[in-house]
């Protein structure tokens, strides 16, 4: 909890470039399980996409493993087809490949007759898809998904530029790669509820994208003239700058999502709510972790071989080692050379004396206050000079009116005899 309080007050700042390469690896490692996932393993195609009969019947307390030998009584294999008990409704759900018109009223009949369905008319309910029809959406699927994304690249390199058009277009095909290999993992059929799932969560991500991306315009304005800060720094400073409203915005779109997710398909049973709010749950996460984990950063890396970025980080540094400089010169007292020993390097006794202020240096040639050959101090008052002077001679005390140390005399004025 205090970590989250620091991060809502802004009181938190990420090294996010600074440690691109660990996020690159962790993105690395998902990539390469979703992408084996779908090599091997494979999508469950749903009967939109494969084609086939869907046959649902009240299941008047049957079990699976009484479907599938039904089915195989009338010459289909159970594992070409899809049996599911709907717990909420009472009913079977039996899936098959394409049949034709004699296998399937040879299968409503089985089926009517094992499960005691009076009229298989009214209480079966049998819908037939053809393959054709699968392969037409699948092809307009994709087309829709590449007029979508040349349309987004041309639009993000008018509105910014071409490399962050390209960062922005490497997260969004991390964030459609990570959502499908997710359905490949857990077994999730494709659905057409499907596809309009991804055409959103796309939508989600190159808008968290975007947003980092115009904060990131904003910070490096200026940076033909700027001394202050190197590209990849203002690039982090945009980042945490829109971390909260990123996390925001990401968990006030998870929040429902998650609802139809473990509430709507999990407990409550409603199976056809699950293809459309896996794919929104998974990408909207990964849209978020690649804005902010992966297409900065890779802007970074394609901004550092320009010459206004090289010369920007040649002119932060120039002006750091200035300021470096300076600032051990000042602690190494004032006057000092310029390469002056810093506050943490050893000082001789000479500078730490001048340092000071000692006088008496002046007197000592090795350099320490009352060494040899050093005078004796004079005391503040002494003689008639007054303080810091000579004690007068003999000739100065009788120009003065006294007399001559040692000697007896008269007075001065009077003449002898």
């Amino acid at each position: 909890m205090a970590l989250l309080g620091r991060i809502y007050r802004s009181d938190f700042h990420v090294d996010f470039v600074g440690r691109r390469r660990v996020w690159y690896a962790v993105s690395g490692v998902i990539l390469v399980i979703c992408a084996v996932s779908m090599i091997f393993r494979g999508f469950t195609l749903g009967i939109e996409f494969s084609g086939g009969a869907v046959f649902q019947l009240p299941s008047h307390g049957g079990t699976v493993e009484q479907v599938e030998q039904t089915l195989s009584s009338v010459g289909i294999d159970p594992a070409d087809g899809v049996v599911q008990q709907l717990e909420t409704s009472k009913q079977f759900r039996v899936q098959t490949p394409t049949l034709t018109d004699a296998q399937t009223d040879k299968l409503t009949d089985a089926l009517a007759k094992r499960f005691s369905v009076t009229d298989p008319d009214r209480d079966i309910a049998v819908s037939t898809v053809g393959s054709s029809w699968g392969s037409t959406i699948t092809s307009k699927a994709i087309q829709g998904l590449v007029v979508f994304l040349v349309l987004v690249m041309i639009y993000l390199s008018v509105r910014f530029e071409w490399k962050m058009a390209v960062a922005a277009m490497a997260a969004l095909i991390h964030d459609l790669v990570v959502t499908m290999g997710v359905y490949s993992l857990v077994g999730f059929e494709v659905t057409p509820s499907t596809v309009i799932a991804v055409l959103t969560i796309l939508g989600f991500s190159l808008y968290d994208t975007v947003v980092v991306f115009d904060r990131v315009r904003e910070n490096t304005a200026g940076m033909a003239t700027s001394h202050r800060r190197t590209y990849a720094e203002a690039t982090n400073d945009a980042l945490n700058e829109t971390l909260v409203r990123s996390l925001n915005t990401s968990l006030i779109a998870l929040i429902p999502v998650a609802s139809l997710l473990f509430v709507g398909a999990g407990l409550l049973g409603a199976g056809t709510l699950k293809d459309l709010a896996l794919a929104q749950f998974v990408g909207i996460a990964s849209g978020t972790y690649s804005s902010l984990f992966f297409a900065t950063p890779l802007l970074v890396d394609l901004k550092r071989g320009e010459p206004a970025v090289q010369a920007l980080d040649a002119r932060v540094a120039r002006e750091r080692g200035k300021r470096a400089r300076a600032v051990a010169s000042t602690a190494a007292g004032p006057g000092a050379p310029v390469g002056s020993p810093a506050p943490d390097e050893p000082v001789s006794g000479e500078v730490a004396a001048l340092s000071a202020g000692g006088a008496a240096l002046a007197d000592d040639p090795v350099g320490r206050p009352g060494g040899p050959g050093a005078r004796e101090p004079v005391p503040a008052g002494a003689g008639l000079g007054g303080p810091g002077r000579r004690p007068p001679t003999a000739g100065a005390a009788r120009r003065a009116g006294g007399r001559k140390p040692g000697r007896r005399g008269r007075p001065s004025g009077k003449k002898r005899r």
